[in-house]
């Protein structure tokens, strides 16, 4: 028996399934226009840590601040260490005049203190090292070397840390009104993918999360 062509394009129809709804329709528009922003985000973001990472942008200052990492029973870790040498020998280029350590920890051993002690040992006088030894992390680290400049009116100052962290720092700093300039220490061991990809998405994070004032 012949099918008529009216109930052939129903069939076909139904087969092929319901069309979605306005409103699913805009629900799946909205899902792929925020995922693409999102990794058009992370993307650009990457690539700012990326740029600090592999920019030294040193250059004649009122003062270094050298960014805290761990300490060992009052001895830097092998991280803070790199970051002091590498402001040793900014220092010792006369880049600057004035050393700060940034970084707290518990009341005998601070991450700033450890470093003001690292800096008196390779003979940098007192009088040219400030240790800040209460904040907890990067933000509030950035917020008290702003007090610090402005109590010393310190208007220039090189950033030092690890480069995937520099990106991060230069925002902070700058949102507190601080003039820096980013330099990398070197990297004291070749690191492999695992540990860079930890570094990148731990920064990536970090930054979005501070810029959603989330962190």
């Amino acid at each position: 028996m012949l099918v008529p062509d009216t109930d052939l394009r129903r069939a076909r129809a139904g087969g092929s399934g319901r069309s979605l709804s306005p409103g699913r329709h805009l629900l799946r528009s909205l899902a792929v226009t925020a995922l693409l922003a999102a990794a058009g985000w992370f993307l650009w973001v990457y690539g700012q840590i990326r740029y600090y990472a592999g920019h030294d942008e040193a250059r004649p200052a009122e003062a270094i601040a050298v960014f805290g990492a761990a300490e060992y029973d009052g001895r830097p870790s092998p991280v803070l260490r790199a970051r002091l040498d590498h402001a040793l020998d900014l220092y010792r280029e006369r880049l600057a005049p004035m050393i700060v350590t940034l970084g707290g920890g518990d009341q005998q051993d601070t991450e700033g203190a450890v470093g003001r002690n690292y800096l008196l040992a390779h003979g940098v006088p007192p009088s040219q090292i400030i240790a800040e030894t209460q904040s907890t992390d990067t933000q509030e680290s950035a917020a008290r070397l702003a007090g610090i400049a402005r109590e010393n009116r310190l208007n220039r100052i090189i950033a030092v840390s690890d480069g995937t962290h520099l990106f991060r720092i230069h925002a902070l700093c700058e949102s507190f009104g601080i003039r820096a300039y980013t330099s990398p220490r070197p990297e004291t061991r070749p690191l492999d993918l695992w540990d860079r990809s930890q570094r990148l998405l731990h920064e990536m994070l970090s930054y979005t999360l501070w810029r959603l004032h989330m962190h």
